[in-house]
């Protein structure tokens, strides 16, 4: 599992960079309306499941599901799943969890009212916002959502922390960050607005400092809880607002150089508090950002097209409430 975790932070970092091109290939389509939602994965994959025993496994999700999935089931497969061999050593490793994924599974269809509420308001807030299609599957749990040049890619096998949900065999990461279905809405939200940013250098995310890297999840965080309602990570705010001096004096230490480890894409690896810390103080400067602009719209506006992050951490005026 420590390996996996490895290879999954090594794909989200990689990501990063492919976020503006994601934009500039599907970034005509400017009608929230249009966007299509895509489901057929989910159906492949438990029609892959019920066939698929101890002698064929490999080769029925690899044949029914993974060969014959949408385009976004085929680009989150390279970026995220790997290989059929990975996916079914997943799903053997958490069995009571998978199998309890089918039925709020196949209800992801009834978000889309939800998903286009949101697509509206981020029309109002941005109005040079592009809306991608969408496309839900079942992955190894290692991404609840990323994009692609073809769309939002989202991983619902995240999305299974329901009322009576066996956990047995997940990891301590994976217990703290699982969520529940009803929460799917939001993670589109966030990688929706990823698809909007416009950070500099596109495509060399490498070269961004540590602060670059917290406001681009933070401002996803924070822009998607305005138009969704809600962001993917109230754990870290649970752990994070009643420690939130100490955490940015943490940060600030970092922020200027490259190492991400201790604040973003830990997965298990992380020790003494949550992974991913990095998402919150990334999501408190935006919010402080949009809390002192008087252009609400600008303000937006500004967050997903910073060009200087040190100037939009000192604009934001985060810092203040400190002294």
């Amino acid at each position: 599992m420590r390996k996996s975790m490895k290879i999954m932070k090594k794909a989200l970092i990689l990501t990063l960079g492919i976020w503006l091109l994601a934009a500039a290939v599907c970034g005509q389509n400017t009608n929230p309306e249009t966007a299509k939602i895509v489901t057929s994965d989910i159906d492949l994959f438990w029609k892959a499941y019920d066939k698929a025993k101890p002698e064929n496994n490999l080769n029925v999700f690899r044949d029914e599901y993974l060969r014959k999935g949408s385009v976004g089931l085929r680009d989150f497969t390279k970026l995220r799943i790997g290989s059929s061999c990975a996916l079914v050593g997943t799903i053997e490793a958490a069995p009571q969890y998978y199998a309890a994924l089918r039925e709020p599974s196949l209800k992801v269809a009834a978000y889309e009212p939800q998903l286009r509420a949101s697509f509206r308001r981020l029309k109002e807030l941005y109005p040079e916002a592009v809306f991608p299609d969408v496309y839900f599957m079942i992955g190894r749990m290692n991404s609840a959502g990323t994009v692609s040049p073809n769309g939002l890619l989202i991983g619902v096998d995240m999305f299974g922390k329901n009322a009576g949900a066996p956990l047995d065999g997940l990891t301590d990461w994976h217990k703290a960050v699982v969520a529940p279905t009803d929460r799917i809405p939001f993670i589109v939200a966030h990688e929706l607005i990823h698809f909007e940013q416009k950070f500099p250098g596109a495509g060399n995310d490498g070269e961004w400092p540590l602060l670059g890297k917290a406001l681009n999840e933070g401002g996803a965080d924070f822009v998607g809880e305005l138009i969704a309602g809600g962001n993917i990570n109230p754990h870290l705010h649970e752990y994070g607002n009643p420690r939130e001096r100490e955490l940015w004096l943490d940060f600030k230490k970092e922020m200027d150089g490259k190492k991400i480890e201790n604040w973003l894409y830990q997965g298990n690896d992380a020790k003494d508090r949550p992974a991913d810390l990095g998402y919150y103080i990334g999501y408190k400067i935006c919010e402080s950002y949009y809390k002192n602009a008087k252009d609400k719209k600008q303000a937006v506006k500004d967050i997903l097209e910073i060009r200087d992050f040190a100037k939009f951490l000192a604009d934001s005026r985060y810092e203040e409430k400190f002294r």
